[in-house]
Formats: C-alpha cells, sequence, structure tokens
C-alpha cells in the first residue's frame, strides 16, 4: 500500500494539488479530439476513443509504472487497428486488444519490458514513419469526403484520381479546403503568443475554429456520427473469444503487443528526461499498459498505448504526480456522459486534417539526413521498415525491418582480417583476426583460393575471436583440397580449446618461423 500511494506523496507540498488539476485539464483538452480523432481513422465508433482515453486514466493512471506518462489511443496504432477491422469486423477488435493485453501483463510478470528497450531505433523509427505514411495516405481521402482504398499502394496510386476528383467536385473541394485549414492552424499555432499557445492546445483550437466555421456558414461537409457511448461499448463474445485461435488473428495480437508496448516504453524513457521524478520501472509499467488493454478488450474498444503528445503537455502543464493524468480521464469521463452530442457537429475534414498533421510527426524528417550520413546501413532499416510497411502491412513490415536490423548487426559485428605473409623459405602464413563467421566466408575464400597450390601453407587461427562451426568446416574442407599432390600439405592452427586431431596443433609463431627456416 506505502508503495502505491508513494508517487502521492508530493500532494502534501504546497500547490502541488492546484499544479496537476490545471495539468490534467490541459491533458483533457489535448486528448479530446485525438482521442475521437483516432477512433474515426480506425473505422470505430468515436466514442470508443473515449472510452480507451478513460481507461487510460482512470485504471492505466493508477497502477505503478511511470508516474507523469499518460495513456489512451495512440496515431501508432491506427492503421494496424483499420486493417483489423476492414479483416475481422469490429466484434473480434475486443478479443484481439483483451489478448494483447493478457500477453502484455505475461511479459511484465516476466520481467521482459527491459528487453523491449533492446529493439533497433531504426526500425523503431521506421515503423513509426511507415504508419505515418499510411496515416496520411488513408487520411487525405478522408479530408475530401471520400472512401480510402485498402492497401497502401492503392492508397498512393489514387492520388491522382483523388486530386481531380478534389477539383471537379464543389463538396469535395469544401471537405479539404476545412481539412487544409485545419492544417495550416495545427502548423501556425504554435507560432502564436506563447500565453495564447500554452492556454488552447492546438488540436483543440484547430477542430474548434473549422467547427466553427462550418457550422457559421453552413458548409456541406459530413459530421462525426455520434451512437452514445453505452451503445457504442460491445463487449467481444464468445464467437469473437473463439475466433482468436485462427493464424491471421494471432499475428494481428503480436503485431499489437509488439508495437504497443514498444511505443509505450519508447515514450516512457523520452518522459524520463523531460523530468526530475521518479524514473520509469518499465516490467511494472508493461504490467500496468496490460491492465489498461483488458479491460479496453473487455469493453470492445481500442488499444492503448503510452501518448508520448499528451505525456510531454502534461510534464510542461508542471504536473508532479499520477493525480494528474487520473484526473483527465474523468473529465474525460464527464465529457462523454454530459455532452455527448458535442461530438457530432465536429467535421471529419478538421478530424482528418489533425491525423495528416499526427502523420507528418511521426516521420522522423530531421533525423534522416544524419542518419544517412553517419550510420548509412541504419538509415537503410529505417527507409525498408517504413517502405514495407506501405507496401504490405504492418507486422509483415515489422518483421522484415527487426530481421534485418539482425542481419546489419551480425554482419558488423563479424569483422575478419585475413593476413598473408610470406617467410624467407617460401612458407605462406595466413593469419585470421576478428570474427569468423559463415557471413564473411565469401571473403576467406576468395583470398584463400587465390593462393599459390605449389607452397608450403600454414593457416594461423589462434588469434580468432570466434570461429563458427559453418567457417570452420569450409576451412577444412579448403586445407584438404588446396595444395597440390606433391606439396605439403596445409597447416590449421586452431584456437586454444578448439583443437581437432587432425589438425595441426596450435604452437608459437617464432617456433613456426624458426620450423620454416629448419
Amino acid at each position: 500500500m506505502s508503495s502505491f500511494l508513494s508517487p502521492f506523496r508530493a500532494l502534501r507540498e504546497p500547490g502541488v494539488l492546484r499544479q496537476d488539476v490545471l495539468a490534467s485539464l490541459v491533458v483533457f483538452l489535448v486528448a479530446l479530439p485525438l482521442c475521437v480523432g483516432v477512433a474515426v481513422a480506425s473505422g470505430v465508433p468515436a466514442e470508443l476513443g473515449l472510452v480507451t482515453g478513460i481507461v487510460g486514466g482512470l485504471v492505466v493512471g493508477c497502477l505503478p509504472g511511470s508516474a507523469l506518462q499518460v495513456s489512451g489511443p495512440a496515431a501508432g496504432l491506427t492503421v494496424l487497428v483499420f486493417e483489423a477491422v476492414q479483416e475481422f469486423g469490429l466484434g473480434m477488435l475486443g478479443a484481439i486488444v483483451l489478448l494483447t493485453g493478457a500477453l502484455q501483463i505475461a511479459l511484465g510478470l516476466l520481467r521482459c519490458g527491459r528487453w523491449f528497450r533492446a529493439i533497433s531505433v531504426s526500425v523503431v523509427q521506421g515503423m513509426l514513419a511507415g504508419i505515418g505514411l499510411v496515416l496520411i495516405l488513408g487520411q487525405l481521402y478522408t479530408m475530401a469526403g471520400a472512401e480510402q482504398p485498402r492497401s497502401g499502394i492503392d492508397k498512393f496510386a489514387g492520388l491522382p484520381g483523388l486530386l481531380a476528383d478534389v477539383l471537379s467536385d464543389t463538396a469535395s473541394l469544401t471537405a479539404a479546403a476545412v481539412g487544409l485549414g485545419t492544417i495550416a492552424m495545427l502548423v501556425l499555432w504554435p507560432k502564436l503568443p506563447a500565453a495564447a499557445a500554452r492556454t488552447v492546445p492546438a488540436p483543440l483550437a484547430a477542430v474548434a475554429l473549422a467547427t466553427a466555421v462550418v457550422a457559421g456558414f453552413g458548409l456541406d461537409v459530413a459530421n462525426v456520427t455520434v451512437r452514445g457511448l453505452v451503445d457504442a461499448v460491445q463487449p467481444p463474445g464468445l464467437g469473437d473469444l473463439a475466433g482468436l485461435g485462427g493464424v491471421a488473428v494471432l499475428g494481428t495480437v503480436l503485431a499489437f503487443t509488439l508495437i504497443a508496448s514498444a511505443e509505450s516504453l519508447f515514450s516512457a524513457a523520452a518522459v524520463d528526461r523531460m523530468h526530475d521524478g521518479p524514473r520509469t520501472h518499465y516490467d511494472k509499467e508493461l504490467v500496468a499498459q496490460g491492465v489498461g488493454n483488458t479491460v479496453c478488450g473487455v469493453l470492445g474498444a481500442l488499444p492503448m498505448t503510452a501518448v508520448i503528445v499528451r505525456s510531454s503537455a502534461n510534464v510542461r502543464a508542471g504536473a508532479r504526480t499520477p493525480l494528474s493524468r487520473i484526473l483527465h480521464g474523468a473529465w474525460l469521463l464527464l465529457f462523454a456522459v454530459l455532452l455527448p452530442t458535442a461530438l457530432g457537429i465536429i467535421p471529419l475534414a478538421a478530424l482528418a486534417g489533425v491525423l495528416v498533421h499526427a502523420g507528418c510527426k511521426l516521420i522522423p524528417f530531421k533525423e534522416i539526413v544524419p542518419l544517412a550520413r553517419a550510420h548509412r546501413g541504419e538509415a537503410l532499416v529505417l527507409a525498408t521498415t517504413a517502405i514495407a510497411i506501405v507496401v504490405t502491412n504492418m507486422f509483415e513490415g515489422v518483421v522484415l525491418g527487426l530481421v534485418l536490423a539482425v542481419v546489419k548487426s551480425a554482419w558488423e559485428t563479424s569483422h575478419v582480417h585475413v593476413d598473408v605473409r610470406e617467410l624467407p623459405g617460401g612458407r605462406q602464413i595466413v593469419t585470421l583476426t576478428g570474427n569468423a563467421t559463415f557471413l564473411r566466408l565469401p571473403r576467406i575464400l576468395e583470398t584463400l583460393e587465390a593462393l599459390p597450390k605449389d607452397r608450403p601453407i600454414e593457416l594461423d587461427l589462434t588469434v580468432v575471436r570466434h570461429l563458427d562451426h559453418a567457417c570452420r568446416t569450409a576451412l577444412e574442407n579448403w586445407a584438404l583440397r588446396h595444395n597440390d599432390s606433391g606439396t605439403e600439405a596445409v597447416r590449421m592452427r586452431l584456437p586454444q580449446g578448439s583443437a581437432d586431431p587432425a589438425a595441426e596443433p596450435a604452437e608459437e609463431p617464432e617456433r613456426a618461423e624458426a620450423r620454416a627456416h629448419g
């Protein structure tokens, strides 16, 4: 009990309670349009985004892990949720999120939270860039009042036709103008005087202005469809839970688990750098995220992650304890219960504009060029992951990125140097240093096979840091076949502890040279 209350002890200090209440209002204002926008972009009722935000505040906010991090529906999962809803249906979404939460709890209890920090940053950035690209492409259609194609390639290929439709149709042009105006507002708002920009968050200001313009001028633009909080909540049925055994469904669950966990824990690391308070306990935070997703799954809502936009707003607003994130969930609940019809006046094009802007922020434009200059391999992993997500889907793109990152690391750590020197008697000494693995076999064998076949050769492997089985076998086969029948056989000197009865035992280089002279 004392460990649960310890993050709240700062509330005893003068002014902390007031700071946390004010911070919770700021986070609420930031979260409101994002919860609704992410839900609409995911192809689910807008109320389900609010449900996830409420659970992120009232449930996850009370659990240990990260004291100031705020959870809710995230733009980073929008594409994956949309694909899941299109493929399996809305009823199956709750079951998928429920199993995702259970897996996160298990991983946290098994103390796997820290291992998510070992995922290559390039893969994570490529994942977010790919999500951003697909999100932008999809929301451009919504912003113009058109139905978006399912695949990333079709979205990209359909852009010329979309532009032609916008220019030729008044309704599409009006909706696109509302969306572009929202994006312009989001870009310009931070450039306003600091007092105005801090008082009202940019997403709320942009959506409110777009709503006022549409209502004031009576523009014919589609608005958010309101179903009511109770009607929108649809827990998964027994048939949905039984469907979790399918291979495609399990692949989606794994993708949800990997992406939601990685995004939450990377966000926690970023939030820790923004304040001087208690540091994040990664295993406990992973359990907290799992509990939140389990509750969201039971309610049939969207999956949640920790969201850096809300978390950074929470810290900048002066929050000191978890009370601010708990209260932000309470404000979302009050809004959903008392003012549900307010959602029905929000233009879909405005929310699409918010998400196009959010998608652009997911793409690390500033980091790409310096990364390509300093680490071309990392830039290749980033670009490949992003392009694969657009061309295939989220899960396959991330898996390809992880595999490429592992191959790249294996290649870089398997550096080997082949040194060939000739002794006065004509004997050639070939020394390998570094890590001799199968990845470097082509280069090693190319050098060895170029050696003359009519001279004595010694292959010195005593200073190799690592010699894998494939490489050793290939070198032994080369040694047996290389020299002509009338020439002394190739002698191999293996590392200590790996001597083979058929191989020449290792000896000191000085003795080898003396023997060669003799």
